[in-house]
């Protein structure tokens, strides 16, 4: 048999050379390559009848193949089609293809080759088909591929090709198709592919292209899909896009910055099945589309479309002659006006109908459950008002349903216990009556419940608090439940987070808690909850936040808390627990994470809690509780009735929610409006978070004013927390007298209502471009910026800066003001490095008749004032707030800047502090202590002894200034300020 064929060595030697290089063969493919066998009769070889039997195709396609292909190939010298697709081949693609001069068809699809294309497979000058798709190529598409006349369809997506796309492609008169999303290509699309008159399908997206799109892109006639989603381009849309591109089926330009209308001439498109113009700039109407009947996906959202007036929703009844319509995403746009009840007759397809944050309004139409394939029906942070319809029930395939952040009233449908396929519920932030339905236990895929921030009311029933199903939140919080916690909540064995916070629960914390294994986040907090922690919460090992504050829990803290090696928050604080504050580890250790105010009668723990010592228990002890025990009931039995009257006095003035007036800051800031602020942050964007503390978060954003565009950073109030309406007044107050070029520079104000009426208050400043002090100091590792170390003179300048801030709080304002939170966080720096305190939220005004060392402001003074570490040590003992405070902190803070340690490091523990550290190394050993990056790129040994006697002379004035005791603190902060302008001129001299 072998004899009759013959054959050509050639071609058996490159495909024995080829199989050497295979390193893994699971099917056995190459098995049959051996010498009993003619190599044209070998699996996935195909030889021709001319030629003296010469290979013409190699098919090892889907086979799980893995190692590298033999540069051997380029000797099959008549091969045609190499197909290797879905393998594992890795390494590079070896040159020698380009020797392969007949080969027309090449498919190395979902492998894992490497390396660049190479550029001479632009020889091979039959190629009619090229799929490099899926695999880890790297370096630029070869320009030299636009010599490749025949060629039709070039495959290159997903792959981390780099540079532009080359301008030659333009010349491949015979392309249909060219794909190259998913890479890192960068430029403009080049305006000679509007050459490629059978151009059908053209796939750019997810690169970082930029630019326009080219004007001839639009009249390739024969396109089917164009899909350049995910990239920078720019620039709108024409307005004939529809009679150009009259073939079109596939239009996705999403996530660019598009902007303008869209073309009214989008449905001459007729055949289109897919619009995706979602995440860019588009505003205006959107136009007729009655005659796109075969659309299947229409996607706007995240837009500037609508008017947010009456007729914006017009397109919905449109879209009913859309039979194959699947998926509506209409979300975050202006559209206003009322759901139409046409949309009863949209298609029955219909799995995801998302209309979320607009301006919608009125109530939510019955005709709603007529799409009763409805997977997914999101219509969140709108203005909907009425009942929840029962007719919602018909929706049988519901998965997730998200009403929430509405207006809406009533009760909760019974019938909801008819979704059974429910895996996600939101009814948050409405105005919710009545109970629970107990129907809800019905929803057994249920895994994500949230009802909070309502008026319902009653007991929580076991059949919902008790489902096995929740396994990511469950928020009941800020209602007026009442009743006990049931003990069916121990069913709940894979649940993340638990929130029954804010309502009127009470009873004791039932045992079988401990059973909640995975819970992450417990919230308990703002209840009556009474009785000791139970024993079986041991069992919460992976707890990261747990919160039992503003309860009347009691009893000693238990000492298992401390073992919880996950937890970052634990707060204890305004109960009645008594005895020693456990120090074994964990929480207790570190006071940042730890929050016990409000229990009077505990002692020890930590020195940075500064409690008492705990007294060691006597003989005589039972008669001093006998003594104590009445004491204590009476105590408590009044406590109860403030108590009380306080939560019912909160619930009154929470639900009459009136609008405080900005009388102290009107008078010298235009205010702006939430809107406004909305449209500046991106919708206050994750993206453009920039920081968060106690009382809020804050956003950068681009103001618009007059057609000028200002960089901005927001600060949003968390009104939702304890003290952060004061923080928001306090900082107002503060502002308006003071102006100082080492201050914060505030823009404006707003104090007002977001869009579903709930108080909204945030202060605009100019925004600081180099960050803050603490971002230099201690870079967080997901920092992608590299930056260079602060140098000496830097962070002398920026002390400077501090200290000066602080002389006009304290000694130029017509009241003094004292910070009370001087951190390195609150440290911002300009463009320039100049230093500029910000955060006023805690600052207090001094009265003027007792002196600047006497606050004026009649709060409590029990528990710190500012932040742990750098606050004044008295502040814990209760002393007022003073000047000799600020210059505490700032002690602290020019110790850090040129220690570079943290008052908070783990080092530090016991007496030792960052003050003693520095005290004990001073002055002999300050070199040994001093943040070494000082020193970093060298210096001569004249400019080291300079520098020397100037930290020495800078950390002494952090000494002074950081003393313990009031009395041992330099007097002035104008004092510091001065010397450090001295040591500044014997550095630069």
């Amino acid at each position: 048999m072998q004899m009759g064929l013959g054959g050509n060595e050639t071609d058996r030697l490159a495909l024995l050379a080829i199989r050497a290089q295979i390193k893994q063969d699971p099917h056995n493919v190459t098995s049959s390559w051996n010498e009993s066998t003619h190599f044209c009769l070998w699996q996935g070889v195909t030889c021709s009848r001319r030629h003296r039997q010469r290979v013409t195709k190699l098919d090892l396609q889907s086979q799980k193949l893995a190692g590298s292909l033999s540069p051997h190939i380029g000797n099959l010298s008549f091969l045609r089609e190499l197909e290797l697709q879905n393998n594992g081949f890795s390494n590079k693609i070896p040159p020698e293809i380009g020797h392969l001069r007949r080969l027309r068809v090449l498919s190395l699809y979902r492998n894992s080759f490497s390396g660049p294309i190479p550029y001479n497979l632009s020889y091979c000058s039959n190629l009619i088909f090229m799929n490099f798709g899926s695999n880890g190529l790297v370096g630029k598409i070869p320009s030299e591929f636009g010599s490749l006349s025949k060629l039709q369809r070039i495959v290159l997506q997903v792959n981390n090709l780099t540079g532009e796309i080359p301008p030659s492609l333009g010349n491949l008169s015979s392309l249909e198709v060219l794909a190259a999303f998913k890479n890192n290509l960068v430029g403009s699309i080049p305006t000679s592919l509007g050459q490629l008159k059978n151009l059908t399908f053209l796939s750019l997206g997810s690169n970082n292209l930029s630019g326009t799109i080219p004007p001839s892109i639009y009249n390739l006639s024969a396109l089917y899909s164009f899909y350049v989603i995910e990239n920078q381009i720019r620039g709108s849309l024409p307005s004939d896009l529809g009679n150009t591109l009259p073939d079109l089926q596939i239009f996705s330009i999403a996530a660019n910055q598009i902007f303008g209308s869209l073309p009214p001439s989008l449905s001459n498109a007729t055949n289109l099945r897919e619009i995706q113009v979602q995440y860019n700039k588009l505003t205006g109407q959107v136009p007729d589309l009655r005659k796109l009947h075969n659309l299947r996906l229409f996607t706007i959202h995240y837009n500037r479309l609508g008017s947010g007036t009456d007729g914006d929703l017009s397109f919905l009844s449109d879209l009913t002659n859309g039979t194959e319509l699947e998926h509506l995403h209409i979300e975050a746009n202006n559209f206003g006006g009322t759901l139409p009840a046409s949309i009863s007759n949209l298609s029955t397809n219909l799995q995801m109908f998302w209309f979320h944050r607009n301006q919608i309004h009125g109530s939510i139409p019955t005709e709603l459950g007529n799409l009763v394939n409805l997977e997914s029906l999101l219509m969140w942070g709108n203005s909907l008002t009425g009942n929840i319809p029962t007719e919602i029930q018909k929706m049988s395939s519901l998965v997730e349903l998200d009403i929430s952040m509405n207006a809406l009233s009533g009760s909760i449908p019974a019938s909801f216990g008819n979704l059974t396929k429910l895996s996600s519920l939101f009814l948050q932030g409405n105005n919710l009556e009545g109970v629970i339905p107990s129907s809800l236990g019905n929803c057994k895929r249920l895994i994500l419940l949230d009802l909070s921030n309502n008026k319902l009311s009653g007991a929580i029933p076991q059949q919902v608090i008790g489902l096995p199903s929740l396994s990511l939140l469950l928020n009941l919080s800020t209602n007026n439940f009442t009743g006990s916690l049931p003990m069916e909540v121990g069913k709940l064995k894979s649940l993340g987070e638990l929130d029954v916070s804010n309502n009127m629960l009470s009873g004791e914390l039932p045992g079988s808690l401990g059973s909640c294994e995975s819970l992450e986040v417990l919230h308990l907090q703002d209840n009556f909850f009474k009785g000791s922690i139970p024993s079986s919460m041991i069992g919460l090992k992976g707890i990261e936040e747990l919160d039992l504050s503003r309860n009347n829990l009691s009893g000693e803290i238990p000492k298992f808390l401390g073992g919880f090696v996950f937890l970052k928050k634990l707060d204890l604080s305004f109960n009645e627990f008594w005895g020693a504050v456990p120090t074994g580890g964990g929480a207790f250790k570190n006071a940042s994470v730890i929050s016990i105010t409000g229990n009077t009668k505990l002692c020890g723990g930590i020195a940075d809690l500064q409690l008492p010592k705990c007294k060691s228990q006597k003989g005589g002890s039972s008669r001093s509780l006998k003594l104590i025990i009445p004491l204590v009931l009476s105590g408590f039995a009044l406590l109860v009735i403030v108590m009380v009257m306080s939560y019912f006095f909160l619930c009154s003035s929470r639900r009459k929610r009136k609008e405080i007036p900005l009388s102290t800051l009107a008078n010298h800031f235009l205010q702006v409006s939430y809107a406004t602020l909305l449209r500046a942050t991106g919708e206050f964007s994750s993206a453009n978070l920039i920081g968060a503390g106690s009382f809020g978060s804050v956003y950068k954003g681009i103001l618009d004013d007059n057609d000028k565009h200002q960089l901005v950073a927001v600060k949003v109030f968390n009104l939702l927390r304890h003290g952060a309406s004061k923080s928001f007044m306090a900082e107002c107050e503060a502002l308006r007298n003071i102006k100082h070029r080492n201050l914060v520079e505030i823009i404006t104000a707003c104090s007002s209502v977001d869009f579903h009426g709930n108080d909204f208050k945030a202060l605009v400043y100019k925004y600081m471009d180099r960050g803050s002090l603490e971002e230099w100091l201690h870079p967080p590792t997901e920092i992608e910026e590299i930056r260079e170390a602060l140098n000496l003179e830097q962070r002398l300048d920026i002390a400077i800066d501090v200290a000066c801030a602080l002389d006009y709080l304290h000694n130029h304002c017509e009241t003094p003001i004292v910070h009370c939170d001087l951190k390195p966080s609150n440290v911002l720096l300009d463009n320039e490095m100049t230093g500029h305190v910000s955060d006023f939220g805690l600052a207090r005004f001094l009265s003027q008749e007792a002196g600047i060392n006497v606050s004026n402001n009649h709060t409590s003074s029990i528990g710190i004032k500012g932040t742990v570490g750098y606050a004044a040590p008295e502040y814990g003992m209760g002393s007022e707030v003073s000047t000799n405070g600020d210059v505490y902190s700032f002690g602290i803070l020019l110790l850090e800047m040129f220690a570079g340690k943290r008052p908070t490091d783990d080092m530090f523990n016991g007496d030792l502090n960052l003050h003693t550290f520095v005290k004990m190394a001073f002055p002999n050993r300050v070199m040994e202590i001093v943040d070494s990056t000082l020193f970093e790129g060298g210096t001569n040994e004249r400019r080291v002894q300079k520098i020397e006697v100037c930290l020495n002379l800078i950390l002494r004035i952090g000494i002074e200034c950081s003393a313990e005791s009031p009395t041992d603190r330099l007097k002035n902060i104008s004092d510091a300020a001065s010397e450090l302008h001295s040591i500044r001129d014997v550095l630069l001299g």
